[in-house]
């Protein structure tokens, strides 16, 4: 079994559809315009935001896009004309999981999806991992703390349920990097701090405690509940 793959798109030329089309026709592309779609979109969801628009900013429909009850859990990556430190750091602050230097072409977004997962079979139906009584479900896609359920974004659920997965191992940014599958897409280290600060923040939110402890120089750990 494997689950769907959408692709949201905000700009695509007629030959990019055409290319995705043909080298992915099991795959749904969903032409983005002003406001999110208002149907939830069919599976894993993946959103290419072109950082200039005609009408809004990329940015604009990044956050459009993070607000929406149908793209709140897409994979959002941001597509910047430039790739300097403020345009990367926007990017994140609007509520893109990642970023890439334009322009994009089919080769960018197939490498992208299927590197973080896409259209790969869907994991085993009852697999659980648990931190005290913080619960990750892995087929539902949900996490919970006792009975709450806790929104997250792709890259922080995948962050945690490598950490629930590898306790008392220091991972660094770089390996972290390496484990959400950017090792070779530009990531910058610190984009890692503002996936852990979201993760945090989306975990404090619920009641939760925080698991994570900060390894000074090396990165981070998950510690065993004695």
């Amino acid at each position: 079994m494997t689950l769907p793959t959408t692709l949201l798109l905000t700009a695509p030329s007629k030959a990019l559809l055409a290319e995705l089309s043909q080298r992915r026709p099991d795959w749904q592309i969903v032409r983005l315009g002003e406001v999110p779609p208002e149907d939830p979109v069919n599976g894993a969801a993946w959103g290419f935001i072109d950082w200039l628009l005609p009408e809004i900013s990329g940015l604009e429909m990044c956050r459009r896009l993070r607000g929406a009850a149908s793209t709140r859990g897409a994979h959002l990556t941001m597509v910047l004309d430039s790739a300097d430190r403020e345009a990367r750091q926007r990017a994140l602050a609007a509520g893109a999981d990642d970023y890439l230097p334009g322009p994009l072409t089919a080769d960018v977004v197939l490498d992208r999806v299927e590197s973080l997962g896409g259209n790969r079979p869907a994991p085993a139906p009852r697999l659980r991992l648990m931190h005290g009584e913080l619960t990750l479900d892995m087929a539902a896609y949900q996490a919970r703390h006792g009975t709450t359920l806790i929104s997250l974004r792709p890259n922080e659920f995948r962050l945690l349920a490598h950490f629930l997965d590898n306790p008392d191992q220091v991972f660094s940014r770089e390996a972290l990097i390496d484990k959400l599958g950017k090792h070779a897409q530009g990531i910058d280290e610190r984009t890692v701090d503002v996936w852990i600060g979201r993760l945090r923040r989306s975990l404090r939110a619920q009641g939760a405690p925080d698991p994570l402890r900060t390894v000074r120089s090396l990165g981070y750990v998950l510690d065993s509940i004695s």
